[in-house]
């Protein structure tokens, strides 16, 4: 059983010198041979440095410095496709995992192939230092919008339609149907559009038992103060780590249709009017 664990990394030289630590520990089944394919973003900081002296085995590829996190996760994940791996191990620089995080997300696709049953899509929950949870799988409680509540059980895998991939555990069934993270998104939104696109393929998408690490939630506020100026407002609306107009869109366009003209129009009212939000939102 081969594993490609797949990483992009940008100027956090020693989160990710932490989560490969953590990567170490893992205990994983006898059969599993783990390989670890880290893309560093041009980071200034001695990011690949670090790794490269410390952690000789990984495969080390180097970015342009624009890649942001879904390019820099294909570009990983491209790297690793000649291996024909049975699974992919999405995993943010920034996430802890726990000792026995890839046995627990395995499990469900061991059973399944024993059984000679079609393997799934797993994501692995995250929580915060006070145990509130940050990232994971969510079930959409609209049918028509992108809403959703995350799903979270202690003890057994739960469906959901749509993840992040902090941690996700991708089979090599998933890949063959709809490839890697679309070439359409930057930044953000892509692990949930794979997720979302997997489930239109009939790929079970589920929620593995527990919190498979940490990491911490880092996402600020997603529109920019009444006291910023417009131009920087609107640089933040079309930016790929801002508001993503046009990616956001897109996805909205192939997901949710119907709240397109809606989602439009909430855009740029943060955009022009920031004032209702700065008083409004909590």
């Amino acid at each position: 059983m081969k594993i490609a664990i797949l990483l992009t990394t940008f100027n956090r030289k020693q989160k990710t010198l932490s989560c490969l630590r953590c990567l170490k520990r893992q205990k994983l089944p006898d059969a599993a041979q783990v390989d670890i394919f880290l893309t560093d973003d041009n980071s200034p900081d001695g990011t690949a440095e670090a790794v490269a002296f410390h952690y000789p085995e990984v495969h080390l590829l180097k970015g342009s410095g624009s890649l942001f996190w879904a390019g820099g996760m294909r570009n990983s994940w491209n790297a690793a496709l000649p291996g024909n791996y049975d699974y992919y191990l999405l995993l943010n620089d920034d996430t802890l995992l726990k000792d026995n995080a890839i046995d627990t997300l395995l499990r469900y696709n061991m059973q399944a192939a024993a059984n000679i049953q079609p393997t799934a899509i797993c994501v692995g929950s995250t929580c915060d230092h006070n145990g509130n949870i940050t990232y994971g799988g969510k079930a959409l409680t609209s049918r028509y919008a992108l809403q959703g509540k995350f799903i979270f059980s202690e003890e057994e895998f739960k469906p959901c339609d749509l993840g992040n991939a902090n941690i996700m555990l991708v089979p090599a069934l998933a890949v063959k149907r709809i490839g890697i993270l679309s070439s359409a998104f930057t930044h953000g939104i892509a692990d949930y559009d794979y997720t979302l696109k997997a489930r239109k393929a009939g790929i079970d998408v589920l929620v593995a038992p527990g919190f498979l690490g940490t990491c911490i939630h880092d996402h600020d506020k997603n529109w920019k103060s009444s006291k910023v100026h417009l131009r920087e407002r609107i640089a933040f609306l079309k930016s790929p780590k801002g508001l993503a107009y046009s990616e956001y869109l897109g996805f909205i366009r192939s997901h949710f249709p119907l709240s397109y003209p809606a989602v439009f129009s909430k855009l740029w009212l943060k955009t022009l009017f920031p004032v209702l939000w700065d008083t409004f939102k909590k």
